[in-house]
């Protein structure tokens, strides 16, 4: 059975490294066997890919997109934080944050981005409660925010 970062690296994907701290916080928090991942944003290569809201200036699809590489920076703070992906005994909790439009309703869709992700990496264990949130705004005008909660071994 491959590993989480063998399953990534399949996807065509890298892990990246953690992003810095926008503000006064840590990327995760660790409490027993839980790690808890602050807010991550759509950023690559140091850059924020987008900005706006969704529904008007980011389209569903890209902001799912978007929701996915947010995602890809969660996993890279819980990897920075157990060392292997391995030791991810399942994915517990996802919130994602939407700025939305004041008539887009879509946010369910927009997190499947960062969901999908993660069972494609966790296998069964990337299967998670999960909360899609609507917002008026986001750091940096970022049209997605996603954070995560997971059960170590």
């Amino acid at each position: 059975m491959s590993t989480p970062e063998e399953r990534a690296r399949e996807l065509g994907l890298e892990i990246p490294d953690v992003v810095a701290p926008l503000a006064s916080y840590v990327p995760t928090a660790r409490t027993g066997n839980l790690v808890h991942t602050s807010g991550q944003l759509p950023i690559a290569d140091g850059r924020l890919l987008a900005t706006g809201k969704v529904g008007a200036e980011v389209t569903e699809e890209e902001a799912a997109a978007l929701a996915r590489t947010a995602a890809l920076n969660a996993i890279a703070a819980l990897k920075a934080e157990v060392g292997e992906l391995s030791r991810v005994r399942r994915i517990v909790k996802v919130v994602g944050f939407v700025a939305s439009a004041p008539d887009f309703y879509g946010q369910p869709q927009v997190i499947n981005g960062a969901s999908d992700l993660l069972g494609e990496v966790f296998g069964d264990a990337g299967r998670h409660a999960r909360s899609a949130v609507g917002v008026a705004v986001l750091p940096r005008n970022a049209p997605v925010e996603v954070e995560l909660t997971a059960e170590i071994e």
